[in-house]
């Protein structure tokens, strides 16, 4: 396997480091619009660096991107980038006839109208559009192959496919009890996507009705999660696993939650409250005339990189499947989980543990593609593969996960 990374970020990075222990692929291109933070990313694995290399792209310039995957002769486009990328990368890898994986899917689009009420456009209904396309061709789109979306989604077909006779409900549910010293308001993943998942309308899905919509933050619950991190607060985010798993896994209810803090989303509420959320450029001056700007951006530049923040960081985070239903006629109901120390995460990798938890489950579903373990063709989830290879082999990559009974 020839693997095309776009994106040497915090996750990309970490991709770098998990994927140079393992021997699953021949060479690795880590490819991103600053050479010097993919050289930087390739020239920290040292002598484990023999299989990789470093080039400039832009995500957003298709046909730079098939060029590189023919230069290289790559036959998979993995996407480590920020959602503005997805459909531009995708593209690219469909014309030049490769597989393509990414973390998460296609941008939504609120209905102008209805916003918490109906969906409008859903995350991934662009490359869904492309389904028949990729299947008639014999290609492969695996989306939303991170955490979460990715080892949620697996951890749900794993709970239909073994653990239920039949599921009432299906809920995502993230936290953590990380900490970070010196900074008060200091995201430990990217701003720029935590702004577009927690700020649009959250999406949830009940059999019979489908997919609808509710205002952003609603319907706030306390889940206590395991390893010690304790009660959380969780509140409704929009989020892929959401439109992913009922296509499917068949369940009565879908939802994400996601354990983000009172202080946290009043923060968020601020941005939005003063436009600061918008990605659509404003005029400001500047030093040699006006410049357009986007006001997200700017968020994220004044913020400190999620991925320096590993030294200063503190705890653990949670990311798991609660699930209720039946088996063999009795109640049933139980919580699928993967927990990360950034303790571990840092002193045996040097990534922070948000981050590291991102990038092992999408370079675990790369070896599974590249022994045959999974294949298919088309635009598919996680969800549409046998999940006990990709739990199996997660363990052997030294981060077990868990099943608590509730």
């Amino acid at each position: 396997m020839r693997v095309l990374l776009v994106g040497a970020g915090g996750v990309g990075t970490a991709v770098t480091r998990i994927a140079a222990r393992r021997a699953f692929f021949d060479l690795m291109v880590v490819a991103d619009h600053d050479l010097a933070r993919a050289e930087a990313a390739v020239a920290a694995l040292g002598q484990d660096g023999s299989r990789f290399r470093a080039e400039r792209v832009d995500a957003a310039d298709e046909s730079a991107v098939a060029g590189l995957l023919a230069r290289h002769g790559c036959d998979v486009l993995f996407n480590a980038t920020d959602p503005r990328f997805v459909m531009p990368l995708f593209r690219a890898a469909r014309a030049a006839g490769v597989t393509y994986l990414d973390m998460a899917m296609s941008l939504s689009r609120p209905d102008p109208e209805r916003p918490y009420e109906v969906c409008g456009v859903k995350l991934g209904d662009e490359q869904f559009a492309h389904t028949a396309d990729w299947a008639e061709a014999g290609a492969l789109a695996l989306v939303g192959m991170g955490v979460e979306p990715g080892l949620s989604d697996v951890f749900a077909r794993y709970a239909a496919d073994e653990l239920f006779d039949e599921i009432e409900e299906i809920g995502v549910r993230d936290g953590a009890n990380l900490t970070v010293d010196g900074y008060d308001f200091a995201p430990s993943f990217s701003i720029w996507t935590t702004i577009e998942e927690c700020l649009n309308p959250p999406v949830v899905y009940e059999a019979g009705r489908g997919w609808f919509t509710t205002e952003p933050f609603s319907e706030p619950e306390v889940f206590d999660f395991p390893a010690g991190i304790g009660p959380v607060e969780c509140v409704n985010v929009e989020h892929e696993e959401v439109l992913l798993v009922p296509r499917w896994v068949t369940a009565g209810r879908v939802t994400f939650k996601y354990g983000l803090g009172r202080e946290f989303i009043e923060t968020l509420r601020t941005l939005h409250l003063l436009g600061l959320d918008r990605t659509e450029p404003v005029t400001v001056p500047g030093a040699d005339g006006p410049v357009a700007v986007s006001p997200r951006d700017v968020v994220a530049a004044c913020l400190p990189d999620p991925a320096t923040l590993g030294g200063r960081m503190h705890g653990k985070t949670c990311a798991g499947t609660w699930v209720r239903g039946t088996k063999d006629g009795a109640a049933r109901e139980v919580y699928l989980y993967h927990v990360v120390d950034n303790e571990w995460s840092m002193a045996e990798y040097g990534c922070q543990a948000v981050v590291w938890q991102t990038a092992v489950n999408p370079v675990v579903a790369l070896e599974l593609l590249a022994t045959g373990a999974w294949s298919g063709s088309g635009v598919l989830g996680p969800e549409a593969f046998p999940p006990r290879p990709f739990l199996d082999l997660l363990t052997a990559y030294g981060s077990p996960w868990g099943v608590r009974e509730q």
